[in-house]
C-alpha cells in the first residue's frame, strides 16, 4: 500500500460524487498503460474499494501490442499492491506495420486500436464501465487542439456512453498532471519505459501539435496562475446560444 496524497484523493472523491462515476455493484475495467496517470488511478481505485461505503469491483488490463514489450515489472507491482492485473495480448504492432505509412502520424492509429482492444476485453468479460486515466491537462489540451486544428469546440467529459453500451469514466478529469507526477515520484511508482511505446519502433514523425499546445498553455499559465481553474469552470458554464450554431440560438 502506498501513501496517497489527501488532496488528490479529495479531488477524485468530489469528482466521483458530482458525476456519479462509480456506483454500487459496478464492475470496472481500468486500462493500465504503465504510465503515471493510469498507475496512480489504479492505486486510487484500490483505496476507494477499501474505504467507500459501497461495493464495486475493478480490474486493470494492459494492452500488449505484440512487439515483445516487457510488462513483468508492471505486473509484479500490481500483484504486490493487491491490484488485480491482466495482460491482453494483441497483434496491433503487426497490423500497424501494414497500415501506417512512412512519415505518417501514428498516435491516433494506436489510440484507436488500443481503445478497441479495451472495449473488446471489457465486453467479453462482463464489465459495465471502462476507466481511463485522462486528467485536466489532457482535457484542456484537447480543447485547444480541437478548436485550433479541427474547427470544433470539444473536450473530454467525465463520463460518456460508448456506442457499444459501455460507459467510459474519467475519475482524474479534475486532477492536474503535476499532481500525478508528484504522486508517482513520492510513492516511487515504477513507470513504463519508452520501449513500451510503439513510436520507438517506427520511422514516423513525432506528434507536434500536442507538444506545441502544451508549451503554449505553459506560457499562458506562467502569466495567469489561475488559468486551468478558470478553464475547468468554463467547461461547467457553457452558454450555447452565444455561438453561431443555429440549433442553439434563442
Amino acid at each position: 500500500m502506498i501513501n496517497l496524497s489527501k488532496k488528490l484523493l479529495r479531488v477524485v472523491g468530489k469528482t466521483n460524487a458530482r458525476y456519479a462515476l462509480i456506483k454500487e455493484g459496478d464492475k470496472i475495467l481500468l486500462g493500465l498503460s504503465g504510465g503515471k496517470d493510469s498507475l496512480c488511478l489504479a492505486h486510487i481505485l484500490a483505496h476507494m474499494q477499501r474505504v467507500a461505503p459501497f461495493d464495486f469491483k475493478f480490474q486493470t488490463v494492459t494492452i500488449a501490442y505484440g512487439m515483445g514489450e516487457n510488462l513483468e515489472i508492471l505486473h509484479e507491482h500490481c500483484l504486490r499492491h493487491d491490484i488485480p492485473h491482466e495482460i491482453y495480448d494483441t497483434k496491433i504492432y503487426d497490423l500497424a506495420k501494414e497500415k501506417i505509412r512512412k512519415n505518417s502520424s501514428f498516435c491516433s492509429f494506436f489510440s484507436r486500436m488500443r481503445r478497441g482492444a479495451l472495449y473488446t476485453y471489457a465486453l467479453e468479460n462482463g464489465y459495465n464501465k471502462l476507466a481511463l486515466g485522462h486528467h485536466l491537462d489532457d482535457a484542456v489540451e484537447s480543447f485547444f487542439m480541437n478548436f485550433s486544428y479541427n474547427g470544433a469546440l470539444r473536450s473530454m467529459p467525465p463520463r460518456y456512453m460508448a456506442k457499444n453500451g459501455l460507459e467510459v469514466i474519467r475519475p482524474l478529469i479534475h486532477v492536474r498532471e503535476r499532481q500525478l507526477i508528484e504522486q508517482a515520484k513520492e510513492a516511487k511508482i515504477p513507470l513504463a519505459s519508452d520501449e513500451a511505446c510503439p513510436s520507438m519502433r517506427f520511422d514516423v514523425k513525432m506528434p507536434v501539435n500536442r507538444a506545441k499546445t502544451k508549451e503554449m498553455l505553459k506560457k499562458m499559465e506562467d502569466e495567469n496562475r489561475d488559468l486551468f481553474t478558470s478553464i475547468r469552470k468554463s467547461f461547467e458554464n457553457i452558454n450555447l446560444s452565444s455561438f453561431c450554431d443555429e440549433n442553439y440560438l434563442d
